[in-house]
């Protein structure tokens, strides 16, 4: 049997892992933002890309807790300056200071992983599931895989309940 503490330092490593998976990520452009309000589980996808020399990563936040876009509207694409995945533990452990206006916490509240991406556009995101694909770039594609079959390279899929 799994006590708390593992359970929510599985979660926090996982948290980790999906932030060292994004951390190649800067100078990438945010190619697609998608927004799901009103759904069971809502959510948002941000597809991230650099070119056909580099990988795709595809970030799937759902049961959001905050969701902030800020983007002028003459945008079309935006490179990414920063980019962070921050696991926020439940009470009574500590959240970083930036973090506190982001989502009222109370007792129950499960563990969240926060996403901030930083350049001409900023998005900031508090959600209990959090996934990152990776796919592979056109460069990285073995002969024998045809684009059809194609699956992505990296997965971290990190979800608090």
């Amino acid at each position: 049997m799994t006590d708390s503490s593992g359970v929510r330092d599985a979660f926090k490593n996982r948290c980790a892992n999906a932030a060292s998976t994004l951390a190649p990520c800067v100078g990438y452009f945010i190619s697609r933002i998608s927004f799901d309000a009103f759904t069971e589980e809502d959510s948002l996808e941000i597809t991230l890309r650099e070119g056909p020399w580099k990988p795709e990563v595809v970030v799937s936040l759902s049961n959001l807790h905050h969701v902030s876009v800020d983007k002028p509207p003459q945008i079309v694409g935006s490179f990414i300056d920063e980019i962070s995945l921050v696991h926020l533990p439940k009470l009574p452990h500590p959240w970083p200071a930036d973090a506190i206006d982001r989502v009222r916490r109370f007792d129950g509240l499960c563990e969240l992983a926060w996403l901030r991406i930083t350049g001409p556009v900023e998005i900031d995101a508090v959600a209990s599931i959090v996934t990152v694909y990776t796919a592979m770039s056109d460069d990285q594609r073995p002969a024998s895989l045809s684009m059809s079959s194609q699956m992505p390279m990296g997965l971290h899929a990190v979800r608090s309940e």
